[in-house]
């Protein structure tokens, strides 16, 4: 084994542990055991002593198969079943709490506690289950910490039941922990900054000074050193890359076609309302000058008949010259010897 003031040259060019491809590479490597199993007693802070994975298998080449879990589900001494998964990429929310994040957490938490064997079996017998999840992206803003434990709780607090246990890590939030002396950092601590910047040269000297306090991230790092060098795992990363960003680019594309076509959906929309807004105004109004004009020109043709009546005209013909019913003139002649008496 490298001395593990050196286990990481300074100038190297190192693949990120906040991959989650290759952070399944390094978990999952047969000579890496010691370090996940010193990696959940981090998070866990009770020292776990085996550790059995369950699903090993890494992502094949094969484009139908890219969607693959990249978490590492496996069973620690006691038989809590232990779920380890690093979110390295931001996902896609509609809000800001991060709902699609946490719902993914909680259905693979529950998932895996209802996968034990229950037949035959008392509910208390059942064994823990611990979510694990590390995240490149911030999840809780508001909250200071780096790590949340979330369990079943009262209103009051209390615990009513450990059966079920999300832990999510925000590495996003170590920026504090770099002030603090190697000696005062917590083993998590350590972990988690191995886990965000070991690719980073700038940190390079610090992850190799908490190299040499555990033998155990010692052993990660001498893996994450040989799939680093690694042309095929480096390939695998480039191709599971190249998804995501394919995804990635077919979701704004969609997004982008949509607003688009929902554009122009609106705007014709709006045109047919506008139409239809414009008619029935045009209408309304014709109405109201209809009218107005239809009673002006009933008040001059009444005064035209009128006259012709004073001028002792046939009744007859009045009514053919101004189009109006002989009992509309009668009405006038009624109306005007009322008014002459």
């Amino acid at each position: 084994m490298k001395t593990s003031s050196n286990i990481l040259p300074v100038h190297g060019d190192i693949l990120s542990p906040s991959e989650d491809f290759v952070f399944k590479a390094i978990m999952t490597h047969p000579d890496a055991v010691p370090a996940l199993m010193d990696l959940i007693s981090a998070v866990l802070g009770r020292t776990v002593t085996q550790v059995a994975i369950r699903n090993n298998e890494l992502p094949t080449m094969d484009k139908d198969e890219k969607n693959e879990r990249l978490d590492i589900n496996c069973v620690i001494d006691d038989g809590d079943q232990i779920d380890v998964e690093m979110q390295g990429s931001s996902m896609e929310e509609t809000d800001s709490d991060h709902t699609n994040f946490i719902n993914k957490a909680v259905y693979y938490l529950t998932d895996l506690h209802s996968s034990q064997p229950s037949k035959g079996v008392e509910f208390n017998q059942l064994k823990r289950t611990f979510q694990i999840t590390f995240s490149k992206q911030s999840i809780f803003p508001a909250y200071s910490g780096y790590i949340s434990y979330i369990d079943l709780r009262r209103t009051d607090g209390v615990t009513i039941s450990d059966q079920i246990n999300l832990v999510i890590v925000e590495l996003s939030k170590l920026k504090g922990i770099f002030n603090k002396s190697t000696d005062d950092m917590t083993p998590l601590e350590c972990w988690s900054i191995f886990l965000g910047y070991a690719n980073k040269k700038k940190y390079r000297l610090l992850i190799n000074r908490l190299l040499e306090r555990n033998e155990a991230m010692t052993v990660a790092a001498e893996v994450l050193l040989s799939i680093s060098q690694d042309e095929h795992m480096r390939a695998k990363l480039m191709s599971q890359r190249k998804y995501e960003m394919e995804a990635y680019s077919n979701l704004a594309t969609a997004k982008r076609r949509g607003e688009m076509e929902g554009e122009k959906r609106g705007i014709k929309i709006g045109e047919k309302r506008g139409e239809k807004r414009g008619e029935i105004r045009g209408e309304k109004r014709g109405e109201k000058r209809g009218e107005k004009r239809g009673k002006d020109m009933g008040v001059d043709i009444s005064a035209d008949i009128i006259r012709a009546l004073l001028n002792n005209e046939p009744i007859k013909e009045i009514a053919a010259q101004y189009k109006v019913s002989l009992k509309r003139i009668k009405q006038l002649q009624s109306a005007m010897a009322q008014q002459s008496k």
